[in-house]
């Protein structure tokens, strides 16, 4: 298919590069990403550098995890009737929905851990006495995923809602659980208060999603269609276990677990200020509970066999004629960067835009990473302090050229008259570095 490289992709890359020249995020670094998420994109660049099929191969080891441990989470808890490998073959094909499922996301990696909460709440259906190292894993699980992924904090109510409701939490279990669940938060926090980066730690990662517009690398109708056909089979499988199956106490609470899990996953999509379909990886694991029980509980072979070719068939060929459409016309240009010409040395650059492509034979100078976020800060004139700091990242990283995308530089120029005596602009919206200044 010839899969282009996206620019999520890129900028994690980036992230990782620019951590590993000794570079601090959210202070050196502006950017939304998790911090979880960030240092494990800084491991990969300092153990191999930028590689676009490390993030593949990681990639397919953490979804082999998810698909053993869903699997084999449905068969101890005794989620079916019958030990069955059919939730692990479901969950394998409604991972080739999208071609972008298959990159270490931190939606991926941080629907590991929401997965691993799953765990300990299934674990609390079937105890009969309590089990304060399952009660507090469900919240440490959770405050995991969330430092992974900041949009997966909308499972914080979830977790609650499904400890009381269904897993029959006392008060002092749901304040077990929440110190769990804030003590990842409260260690990240603290970590940026030494490195005296905690107020950007708060506007860059927890208020990130209120104060920048959403990134629409896809539309909304982009997300329906990949969706149309898998939710199809899913609300299937709801009414075929529904009206097909009596099921234990033990198997309802389950059921009303995973219902509520899907309605919260899909919550979790819309609070993504990245519209991206890989945001949509923690929806699998609740499609893959009541997928299954099509193929469980329908007891005509022939239905069976109809039910599953077609799901076989159209899950995939949804996501590759999809794929295939949006990269042959060009429709993905803002979310697959733009092959730009190779080049002997990279030079350190810096874009002011949504489009990074030329990022690809360069390395980033400066912090300002993420347009969106670092745009407010660019044009905060007004703030003396802040305008002083944005002086003196030109000023130290000098960067060789500047490729003004939003004019934004342009107006930075007027009001920092000395970064005037350092650049010119070559063409319109490009800037370059002057050889012959003393700064």
């Amino acid at each position: 298919m010839d899969i282009p490289l996206l620019s999520p992709e890129l900028t994690w890359m980036l992230i990782g590069e620019r951590m590993s020249e000794g570079h601090y995020l959210y202070v050196d670094i502006i950017d939304d990403i998790g911090p979880l998420s960030a240092y494990i994109y800084w491991l990969i660049d300092m153990a191999i550098g930028r590689s676009w099929w490390t993030y593949k191969i990681l990639a397919s080891l953490v979804i082999l995890f998810q698909i053993t441990y869903i699997n084999r989470l449905f068969i101890a808890y005794r989620a079916f009737e019958d030990n069955t490998y059919i939730p692990a073959l479901v969950l394998i094909i409604l991972f080739h929905l999208s071609f972008d499922f298959l990159t270490l996301s931190p939606a991926l990696m941080g629907t590991t851990f929401i997965i691993l909460a799953l765990g300990q709440l299934f674990s609390l259906t079937l105890l009969k006495q309590e089990s304060t190292e399952s009660v507090l894993m469900v919240g440490i699980f959770g405050g995991i995923a969330t430092c992974f992924h900041f949009p997966l904090a909308i499972f914080l109510p979830f977790l609650i809602f499904t400890g009381i409701m269904v897993s029959g939490f006392s008060f002092n279990q749901l304040v077990l659980s929440l110190v769990g669940y804030f003590q990842p938060l409260v260690f990240c926090g603290i970590y940026f208060f030494w490195i005296d980066a905690f107020p950007q730690f708060i506007s860059e990662f927890i208020l990130a999603t209120r104060i920048t517009q959403i990134y629409p690398h896809v539309g909304y109708l982009d997300l329906v269609i990949l969706l149309l056909i898998p939710m199809a089979f899913t609300f299937g499988g709801y009414f075929i276990g529904t009206l097909l199956k009596s099921i234990t106490v033990n198997q309802q609470k389950q059921k009303q677990l995973m219902v509520l899990f899907l309605i919260f996953a899909l919550l979790s999509v819309l609070l993504a200020n990245h519209r991206t379909p890989y945001q949509m990886v923690v929806i699998l694991p609740g499609m893959t509970y009541f997928i299954a029980q099509i193929y469980i509980y329908l007891e005509k072979r022939r239905l069976i066999n109809l039910f599953f070719y077609l799901f076989l068939i159209l899950v995939p060929s949804v996501g590759y004629f999809w794929s295939l459409q949006k990269i042959q016309s060009g429709k993905i240009y803002n979310y697959a960067v733009n092959e730009v010409p190779p080049s002997s040395q990279k030079e350190k650059i810096l874009v002011l835009g949504d489009d990074i492509s030329l990022y690809q034979n360069a390395t980033l100078a400066t912090p300002y990473l993420n347009f969106r976020l670092s745009k407010r800060i660019l044009t905060n004139y007004d703030d003396f302090d802040k305008m002083s700091q944005v002086y003196l990242n030109f000023k130290n990283e000098k960067p060789a050229k500047i490729f003004d995308r939003e004019g934004v530089f342009q107006k930075l120029l007027q009001h920092l008259l000395p970064l005037q005596e350092m650049y010119q602009e070559e063409e319109n919206g490009i800037y370059s570095l002057k050889t012959n200044t003393s700064y």
